[in-house]
């Protein structure tokens, strides 16, 4: 049974890859997640707190953003992606010992709450699609 509308439809019908529009999209997606995650990086630490706070509401306007742009929550992980391996890679020091990140809360906060906020906006419910029910199949 391949019907749309029975439970567990999505498990036996064809997988279908996304076209290259989306595909774009999702590249990017992939590459303002990085800028996000570069430019958070560095606010981050010249104005604390505001600049945590900044950082942060940049990372999270950028995943809900993905999410409402685009419709999918794979459209949360490229973003996602992007912010998390820039992080990781400035957060790691070079052989002579600089470093971008600074020590102390804030950096920890920035990772953890970029890393929240991904985790968030990946698994609120997709938005409403428009001339659409409830989505039920019952109703």
């Amino acid at each position: 049974m391949s019907g749309s509308g029975t439970p567990g439809s999505w498990l036996t019908r064809t997988p279908t890859l996304p076209g290259p529009g989306r595909i774009a999209a999702y590249l990017g997606l992939l590459l303002l997640g990085a800028v996000v995650g570069t430019a958070g990086s560095l606010v981050q630490a010249a104005w604390p707190p505001g600049g945590l706070l900044l950082a942060l509401l940049a990372a999270a306007g950028l995943f809900y953003g993905s999410l409402r742009a685009v419709g999918t929550q794979a459209a949360v992980v490229a973003p996602a992606v992007g912010w998390l391996v820039t992080v990781v890679l400035l957060s790691t020091g070079r052989p002579e010992g600089d470093a971008l990140f600074g020590a102390g809360i804030g950096p920890i906060a920035f990772m953890l709450g970029g890393v929240v906020a991904a985790v968030m906006c990946a698994t609120m419910a997709r938005p409403a699609q428009p001339g659409g029910g409830t989505g039920r199949p019952d109703r």
